[in-house]
């Protein structure tokens, strides 16, 4: 498996900076299936995930929302337990071989594979397959990406965030974050997820302007609190606009190669299980 990050997990990202822990990327999970919820249960099991709470409204709407210890990411290094993930890797090409393919990285170094799952987001693997002769059905091809902008701040005290330590639906904002009030960072840590509108007004900005213009968007959260250190991070990739209908897409007429991901089973953290896994079948069985 390669992966361009410094560490498997994609938007199950964790950042730590000082002693403060931050899910920048995915905050929680939810569990809709039954093949997702068997999975789920054994890392409540042995301690990995814990359940967060039950809502952000007030009453609370009562579905169970999951967080890991440690941080989102340790739950995609439970995953790469045992297998061969090369961090970081960044594909470059694919192209054909004689009953499979050849991946070349961006260090120049090629890799033979009977098979392949891109999991990466469909403009990027549309890139990939150009050099690969493969063609994209027009409407996946298609598919768009919400951008989001992120805020991280460590304060030198806690956020003005309400128990259980998240809110959604503040114009201008999909989520605000306590990491420690969520249980995952020793001192307090906000994330703030600014809203596509939001995110794409600021995207192209000075980027000391966006920092200023996401502390003042963030400021409601933050409250009394001072900000000891901040980051921004950039999600260009964010949301999917429009799902396939189907859990992943097979190229037909080739050696085995699928794409996967949150455009195909729903972008949350379940769907790209199922994407996955839907992906795996389909190339021992194609």
């Amino acid at each position: 498996m390669f992966d361009k990050g410094r560490g498997p997990g994609g938007r199950l990202a964790t950042r730590r900076i000082g002693a403060a822990t931050f899910d920048h990327g995915a905050q929680f999970f939810t569990v809709r299936s039954e093949a997702f919820a068997s999975s789920v249960a054994g890392w409540i099991g042995d301690g990995l995930v814990f359940e967060w709470c039950r809502g952000f409204s007030s009453p609370p709407d009562g579905y169970p929302r999951y967080a890991v210890r440690g941080g989102m990411n340790a739950l995609a290094k439970r995953l790469a337990t045992g297998l061969d993930v090369r961090c970081p890797s960044m594909v470059f090409a694919i192209s054909r071989r004689v009953g499979g393919w050849d991946v070349m990285l961006d260090d120049g170094t090629h890799h033979l594979c009977d098979g392949l799952v891109l999991t990466c987001p469909v403009p990027q693997s549309f890139g990939l397959l150009v050099t690969a002769e493969v063609e994209l059905p027009e409407s996946l091809m298609r598919t768009d990406y919400d951008r989001t902008l992120c805020l991280l701040a460590v304060l030198d005290r806690p956020s003005a965030v309400p128990a259980p330590g998240g809110l959604q639906g503040v114009p201008g904002v999909t989520f605000a974050g306590d990491n420690q009030t969520k249980g995952v960072s020793a001192v307090p840590a906000l994330t703030v997820h600014a809203d596509p509108p939001w995110s794409k007004e600021w995207w192209d900005a000075d980027r000391s302007a966006t920092e200023t213009a996401l502390l003042e968007l963030a400021a409601p959260f933050i409250g009394p609190a001072q900000v000891v250190e901040h980051q921004v991070k950039r999600w260009r990739f964010a949301t999917p606009r429009t799902i396939w209908p189907e859990p992943c897409w097979l190229a037909a007429g080739t050696a085995p190669l699928a794409l996967a991901g949150d455009a195909f089973a729903g972008p949350r953290v379940e769907g790209a299980v199922l994407s996955g896994l839907a992906a795996a079948d389909a190339l021992l069985t194609s």
